[in-house]
């Protein structure tokens, strides 16, 4: 959906970065109705181990009745 301009975005700061703390934002928002679009992990400059992650997130906006192309 990327570039579109009818839906909802959503974003999700993960820390610390973890298996257990990416898999729950993934599923919670999953479950909740949202699609995964993208993650960008920030590290700082003395460590490779993430910092943080961010994730995005995309939902559809619900058809409008009506609604001509």
């Amino acid at each position: 959906m990327s570039g579109g301009g009818d839906g909802s975005y959503r974003v999700v700061e993960v820390s610390p970065v973890a298996e257990e703390t990416l898999e729950q934002a993934l599923n919670g928002r999953a479950a909740e109705g949202w699609s995964f679009e993208s993650i960008h992990f920030v590290t700082r400059e003395a460590s490779h181990r993430p910092a943080m992650a961010y994730l995005f997130f995309v939902r559809q906006a619900p058809a409008r009745k009506g609604k001509r192309s």
